[in-house]
């Protein structure tokens, strides 16, 4: 059986290169309106007449020449990945500035497909892009794509299926006259010992250039011995330029290369682009913070106001199901202890986590997944971005800071995209402090319950205490990092570059299903799945007799001094222990904990929950500090496990499981003092 034929993706961050390899594999890639979404090369599979075809879609990257993570990554795919075919995916309306990336994968291979992506959006700036001329000019197929709508994908594959089957034909990107016998030379003596990994004289520029992560990527395919060296030497003697002269002199070529072709092939009226400037510098500049804040909280008004009926509905649902699985187990003849654990532990508190959690994560998620997608987020990195420089953190903190808002495992390992391993320490270290999805809903709750008030009004003061939460998250972020970057993580910070891209129409449809299904759906099913096993746990506990008491209550009890400490209680601390697999189940764990002990034992929706809650002492410092201390405990054991993995190390790993614990200790008992002293 012939194997299949790689294909290779690459292109610039915010060209849609994730969407066409979803587009042509059908995978459903994370594809968000802003850089830093791809941290990994992701591999997919695609049919065409019969013949099967390997996708790898690798990183955004504005150069070969690699920079960060992101470039190093895909310089590997392209260089030394042996690809079939290459396909460069760029913005018909920033084609100019893409062509950089085009020209250094020309270098490499003869069989390269350029993908001008994103007509649809160039034609509505009044962008024409003519792709015959692009294609004379460039010597290579190109063709045009909207990957969104599905559109040139066919054309695409053929197109990257005939350059693997076509006599190859080299062409050459801009080079400067005066490097190109030395780098002819050069190319030559690396021929034999490279054997096809990367080509020649790609090879000879970047060593002439000393490209330290490239000669890195090198040794591992040849030996870079000294006869290597000398004839890397022998090249720069004959151009009599430095090694950052020669680098200059090759991007100064490619970018007059790049300016000529679109002045042939690309049609772009005056001002082009000046509107999403003006709007850059109104969400960017002054406006900024006041309109994050503004959005934060309009968007938690909308859930908080819309979650209590569907909650209400589900609960009433989940009631007549339980006594229907009651009365079906009984018929069943099953023992009345095993009936009671699977109804009153395990289905009972899967209704608790679905009745509970469901509804505002069927909220939230898409709303903020808007924001994502129309190209906000990237804003609000560059928003905070002088903040972050400030604390002596890096700006692409921020980023990962936002993929946290979704899953506190996903931001972490969203920290790959920054380069300096300090500063990807102090993000993998703080990245829990953000509120995660698994947190937002009982965050809901405990708003809805103490603090709405009913009425509008009521709504939008908790939609403010909630978007101050946040800000208070993100204000013991900045200032977490600072503390470690002058103790334990010393360090000056770096810098990067970030890309605003374009404002996008979203797409309502996709964002709805892609929030449905990737957020909503996935979450609530890992913390059901989580949920029922803990809830069975909490029923033994409560029935399993010790010194005359269930051993629950001795747990609660030994966890009770330190509860009351934090304005809390035993079965608080107890409910965030057995929540530990997944945030989601903190607060249903909670809620069973008490009502295993039989009181008020019907306690699903939201005003049965809160005549529960209250009916064991809760006022609203309680609800406070619980809110508190959602926000700063030990991560899930997800987000733990992924540090683990990130740092490699079970300090570290330790160190991120004390430092939220210990500053949302720390503030429970400060907020606890304070109200006692008042």
């Amino acid at each position: 059986m012939r194997k299949a034929r790689v294909i290779v993706l690459a292109g610039n961050p915010n060209v849609g290169k994730s969407t066409v390899f979803n587009a042509l594999t059908g995978l459903r890639q994370h594809t968000g309106n802003w850089p830093g979404k791809t941290v990994s090369a992701a591999r997919g599979a695609c049919v065409l007449d019969g013949e099967a075809f390997t996708v790898i879609d690798t990183p955004g990257a504005y150069s070969l020449r690699a920079r960060s993570a992101e470039e190093e990554a895909a310089m590997e795919a392209v260089c030394f990945g042996r690809a079939d075919a290459v396909v460069v995916v760029c913005d018909g309306a920033r084609l100019e500035r893409n062509l950089n990336l085009l020209y250094q994968v020309m270098e490499i291979t003869d069989r390269a497909v350029l993908c001008v992506n994103l007509l649809d959006e160039a034609e509505k700036q009044g962008v024409r892009v003519d792709l015959k001329a692009l294609s004379l000019c460039l010597g290579i197929p190109v063709v045009g794509a909207c990957a969104r709508d599905g559109k040139g994908m066919k054309a695409l594959l053929r197109a990257a299926k005939g350059v693997m089957e076509a006599s190859p034909a080299p062409r050459k990107a801009p080079c400067p006259e005066a490097l190109e016998p030395a780098a002819a030379a050069l190319a030559e003596a690396l021929r034999e010992p490279l054997n096809g990994a990367a080509a020649p004289r790609f090879a000879a520029l970047r060593l002439m250039e000393n490209d330290e992560c490239f000669r890195r990527e090198l040794a591992k395919h040849m030996v870079i011995n000294a006869s290597v060296e000398a004839a890397v030497e022998r090249a720069r003697s004959q151009t009599g330029m430095t090694p950052d002269e020669i680098a200059e002199a090759v991007t100064q070529s490619v970018y007059r290369a790049a300016e000529e072709t679109c002045k042939r092939a690309v049609k772009k009226p005056a001002g082009t682009g000046e509107n999403q400037l003006k709007w850059d510098r109104r969400l960017t500049g002054f406006l900024g913070v006041p309109v994050m804040l503004a959005l934060l909280a309009l968007v938690f008004f909308i859930t908080l106001k819309g979650a209590n009926l569907p909650s209400a509905w589900l609960a009433a649902g989940f009631g007549e199901l339980e006594a229907l699985l009651q009365r079906a187990l009984d018929g069943l003849g099953l023992p009345p202890f095993l009936t009671a654990l699977l109804t009153e532990g395990a289905f009972r508190t899967a209704g608790k986590v679905t009745s509970v959690m469901l509804p505002p994560m069927a909220i939230f998620f898409p709303l903020f997944t808007l924001l994502e997608d129309c190209g906000y987020l990237p804003r609000v990195a560059f928003t905070l971005d002088g903040v972050f420089e400030r604390c002596h953190a890096c700006g692409k903190q921020a980023l990962t800071m936002c993929m946290g808002c979704g899953c506190n495992a996903v931001g972490v390992m969203g920290c790959r995209i920054i380069d300096s391993p300090r500063e990807r320490m102090i993000a993998v270290l703080t990245n829990c402090f953000i509120p995660c999805n698994g947190r937002f809903p009982a965050l809901f709750v405990m708003l809805t319950l103490f603090f709405s008030g009913g009425g509008p009004g009521g709504a939008l003061l908790s939609a403010g205490l909630l978007t101050g939460l946040a800000a208070l998250a993100v204000g013991v972020t900045l200032l977490s990092s600072r503390l470690l970057s002058v103790t334990v993580l010393k360090g000056v910070p770096s810098s990067y570059t970030l890309e605003l891209p374009p404002y996008r129409r979203p797409q309502f449809g996709r964002v709805i299903a892609r929030s449905a299904l990737d957020r909503t759906l996935f979450m609530l099913g890992r913390a059901v799945a989580v949920a029922a096993p803990a809830g069975i746990i909490i029923f033994l506990l409560s029935r399993v007799p010790a010194g005359g008491r269930p051993l629950l209550g001795h747990i609660t009890d030994f966890l009770d001094p330190l509860g009351r400490l934090m304005g809390l209680d035993g079965v608080i601390l107890a409910g965030f222990l057995l929540g530990f697999p997944a945030n989601e189940i903190v607060l249903p764990m909670i809620v069973t904990a008490y009502t295993a002990g039989g009181v008020l034992r019907e306690a699903a929706d939201l005003n049965a929950l809160g005549a529960v809650l209250r009916a064991n002492g809760w006022t609203t410092l309680t609800a406070l500090n619980l809110m508190l201390f959602f926000l700063f405990h030990f991560p899930c054991s997800t987000a733990l496990l992924t540090i683990r993995r990130e740092t490699g190390s079970a300090k570290w790993t330790a160190f991120a499981f004390a430092l939220p614990t210990c500053i949302g200790v720390l503030l429970c008992v400060l907020t606890a003092a304070i109200a006692k002293y008042f």
